[in-house]
């Protein structure tokens, strides 16, 4: 199976033209499963809630999604891909699943990061794995990396592979990405963007790209620079996240125990 993370440099508010310089990448080679940045197609700094009215879109019949699905069409793969979702009750930091035969479905962004909280509803869809065929993926977006919960609940449903969006500016997940497959045996993909944003009044924002794909047992199969537009695509067997054992005494969900994990 043939995976990849897009990294580059989304401009704010430039929606069609954002979209067109990921198809110009995605188009380049072929790929079962690519996963592009967090807000890929609008930027990340909102600065009012004007503008996110503006960009949002409907999921699944907004411009980026049906561009997304031409694109899946034409190249024969899957896509994970971060845009602002609008819809009836509020406005969500979505990721949409796009595959040949069109829109699969979306996550809501659940533990929503900093000014995000101004202008986002937090995601109420809850963690949801997709078999599109050759694996089955779950979806998580940026700042879900902290809580561990969100890696265990996808995996503990069978994902194979954890598709991450990202705007990421903390230095702390790409290492911390290496323990979410580790203790739960699954890829990661995590797909960031580069970059700065200063926008108004708010502070100036520096993206740290690093997009990298992980393999169940913790290896780094490899990690861009911080400051490279790429399509990254790699070959894996994700029959390699079905192998639970750790040791040939030790499996990683059979060991659990819940009923002692309850607080008090």
């Amino acid at each position: 199976m043939k995976i990849g993370v897009l990294q580059f440099q989304p401009k704010f508010g430039k929606v069609e033209m954002n979209v067109n310089r990921a198809e110009e990448f995605l188009i380049t080679t072929s790929w079962d499963l690519a996963v592009l940045p967090e807000l890929f197609n609008t930027g990340y700094q909102f600065i009012d809630r004007k503008e996110l009215e503006h960009q949002a879109e409907l999921i699944p019949n907004g411009y980026t999604t049906e561009r997304l699905i031409r694109i899946a069409q034409r190249q024969q793969g899957y896509i994970v891909a971060g845009i602002a979702e609008k819809a009836t009750e509020g406005f969500y930091n979505s990721a949409v699943l796009i595959g040949p035969q069109g829109y699969l479905g979306h996550y809501r962004k659940v533990h929503l990061f900093y000014e995000e909280k101004l202008w986002f509803q937090p995601g109420d869809k809850g963690f949801r794995v997709y078999d599109i065929g050759m694996a089955k993926i779950g979806l998580m977006i940026c700042f879900d990396w902290i809580f561990p919960e969100v890696a265990r609940t996808l995996a503990l449903q069978g994902a194979d592979i954890l598709c991450q969006p990202a705007n990421l500016v903390l230095p702390y997940c790409p290492d911390a990405m290496i323990t979410r497959a580790i203790e739960n045996r699954v890829f990661t993909m995590t797909a960031n963007r580069i970059g700065t944003e200063k926008r108004g009044d708010r502070n100036e924002l520096h993206f740290i790209g690093q997009s990298q794909i992980v393999d169940p047992k913790g290896n780094l199969l490899f990690r861009l620079k911080a400051d490279t537009e790429e399509l990254k695509v790699i070959k894996i067997d994700p029959a390699a996240a079905r192998d639970k054992w750790l040791t040939t005494h030790n499996h990683i969900f059979k060991d659990r125990r819940p009923e002692v994990y309850a607080l008090e």
